[in-house]
């Protein structure tokens, strides 16, 4: 398998709320996770992020899916790029408030950076939450 193989197999993985557990086989130990958007700033590593991922969408996001739009790898950098749309409707239990309906079309991207072994030591997540977070009646 190759790295890029890796950082696609991490990607769906996390995106179909597989949760750590799931995405384990991908990700180096200790594997690092950052974001410049609440509320996942404050979380730090990747399989906290991945159970994030897994609550949210087991939970107030019930139901909810991805479009993958774009992908690539940079050969030099051993970086994976991803390019995706999440979709969900706050129906289920959770979330700020109570069930609001509201749905969401939210775009990310995923920035992964491989290690030596091929597997995932970092993700970064670039997403505009409050516009998601607007659009489910969330603030």
């Amino acid at each position: 398998m190759t790295a890029f193989d890796t950082a696609t197999a991490l990607f769906h993985a996390c995106e179909s709320l597989q949760g750590a557990e799931g995405c384990a086989p991908f990700m180096a130990d200790g594997a690092g996770f950052s974001a410049q958007s609440e509320p996942i700033a404050e979380l730090n590593t990747l399989a906290d992020y991945a159970d994030w991922m897994k609550a949210t969408g087991e939970g107030p996001l019930a139901g909810c899916g991805y479009e993958l739009h774009a992908s690539g790898f940079d050969e030099a950098t051993q970086t994976a790029l991803f390019f995706g749309t999440f979709n969900g409707t706050h129906n289920g239990e959770g979330g700020p408030v109570a069930a609001t309906g509201q749905s969401t079309s939210s775009h990310y991207v995923y920035v992964m950076q491989m290690n030596a072994d091929g597997k995932v030591s970092h993700m970064t997540k670039i997403w505009n939450a409050p516009w998601a977070m607007r659009e489910l009646g969330w603030g």
